[in-house]
C-alpha cells in the first residue's frame, strides 16, 4: 500500500490535526487586529496547535506595525515581502511556509468569516483534501464585475482542459497533500484558482455570503482584476489562439474567393477592377487584424519569456513571529 492509499485509509481527527492560517494583506492595518482577535479565539477553540501566517505584501501603510502586538503570543507570525509582489505572490509565500497538517487560506478583511473553519475541518475530516468556500450569489457586486467574471469563466474552461469551479475563490482548506503539491509547481505566473483545480485531489464546497468589509475599501482595481484575468487566460487556455487562428482562415477564404470574383468578372463581364478606396480600406482593416493577433501571441511569448527566466515569484524581506515549532524572531 503507497503512502497515499495509507492517508486515506487513517482516520482523520480535526482535534489532532495541526492548522496554518494564511492571510495575505495589502494596506489593512485597520483591519488586521480585529482578525487576530477573532481568528486566534476560533483557531484555539478548535485545535491545540496552530498558526496565523500573516504575509504583508509590500503595504504603504501600518499593516506590520498593527500586527507587532501580536507577534508575542505563540502562533502568530509575520512575513513581510521585500515589494508588493501580488496577491498570487503572497498567497504562494504563505503556502511555502507554512508548516499545518492543514492550511487555510483567507482575506484579511473579515469578509472571510473565521467561524466557517469548524465546517471545513468537518468536511476534511470526512475525507475531503480540499474544501471550498463558494459564493451563493454575487448580487453584492457591480454588474461590469458580475459580466466579466461570467465571461471570464466561460472563456477560460472553454479551453481547457481542467474545468475551474467558478464562484470559488481562495477562501479555503487544503490538506497538507495538496499544499505540498502547489508548493511544487514551478510557475511563475501564477493563477492560483487554476492550480488548485489543476492539482485535483477529493475537493468538496460550502456555500457561504461574503460579509462586508470591516474596515476601508478593496485595494483590488478593476485593472488588477484584469491583469489576473489575463494571467487565467493564457494560463490555462490556448483559446484565444485557436479563435485568432480559425478567424484567419476564413478571412484568408473570404480574401480568395473575393479576388476570383474579381477576376471572373473581369475578364466575362468587361467590369473594372474596384478603386483605391476599397484597396486601401481591405488592408487597415486586415492590418489591424494581424496586429491583434500578433497582440495575443505576444501575451503567451510573454509568459514564457518570464518563466524561461526562472526569477522567484517572492522574496522575503522580514519573517517575524513564532509559528509552528519555531521560536520567535
Amino acid at each position: 500500500m503507497n503512502d497515499h492509499a495509507i492517508a486515506l485509509a487513517l482516520p482523520r481527527d480535526p482535534k489532532t490535526a495541526t492548522i496554518s492560517c494564511v492571510v495575505p494583506a495589502y494596506n489593512e492595518a485597520a483591519n488586521l487586529p480585529r482578525l487576530l482577535e477573532v481568528l486566534t479565539a476560533q483557531l484555539r477553540a478548535l485545535v491545540p496547535r496552530w498558526e496565523v501566517v500573516i504575509v504583508d505584501d509590500g503595504s504603504r501603510d501600518d499593516s506590520a506595525t498593527a500586527v507587532a502586538p501580536w507577534l508575542a503570543t505563540p502562533g502568530v507570525r509575520l512575513l513581510r515581502l521585500s515589494r508588493n509582489f501580488g496577491k498570487e505572490a503572497a498567497l504562494s509565500a504563505g503556502i511555502d511556509h507554512a508548516r499545518g497538517d492543514l492550511v487555510v487560506l483567507m482575506d484579511a478583511d473579515l469578509q472571510h468569516p473565521p467561524a466557517m473553519i469548524e465546517a471545513m475541518l468537518q468536511a476534511w475530516a470526512g475525507g475531503a483534501d480540499m474544501v471550498c468556500a463558494r459564493r451563493r450569489n454575487r448580487a453584492d457586486e457591480p454588474w461590469l464585475k458580475r459580466l466579466g467574471t461570467w465571461l471570464f469563466y466561460r472563456v477560460v474552461n472553454a479551453g481547457s482542459s481542467v474545468p475551474i469551479p467558478a464562484d470559488a475563490g481562495d477562501f479555503r482548506l487544503m490538506d497538507r497533500r495538496v499544499v505540498d503539491a502547489l508548493a511544487g509547481l514551478p510557475e511563475r505566473n501564477r493563477f492560483l484558482k487554476g492550480l488548485y483545480a489543476w492539482v485535483g485531489f477529493r475537493t468538496e464546497f460550502i456555500e457561504y455570503l461574503p460579509a462586508e468589509r470591516h474596515e476601508g475599501a478593496s485595494s483590488f482595481s478593476l485593472r488588477r482584476l484584469f491583469a489576473l484575468a489575463l494571467t487565467g487566460v493564457t494560463s490555462f487556455s490556448n483559446l484565444p489562439l485557436r479563435v485568432w487562428s480559425g478567424l484567419g482562415a476564413l478571412v484568408a477564404l473570404g480574401a480568395l474567393g473575393y479576388g476570383l470574383f474579381v477576376v471572373v468578372d473581369h475578364f466575362i463581364e468587361g467590369s473594372d477592377v474596384p478603386g483605391w478606396a476599397t484597396l486601401v480600406a481591405g488592408m487597415m482593416f486586415f492590418s489591424g487584424v494581424q496586429l491583434l493577433s500578433i497582440g495575443i501571441l505576444g501575451e503567451y511569448v510573454g509568459r514564457i519569456f518570464d518563466e524561461v527566466k526562472k526569477r522567484p515569484v517572492y522574496l522575503v524581506g522580514e519573517d517575524r513571529g513564532r509559528g509552528l515549532d519555531e521560536k520567535a524572531n
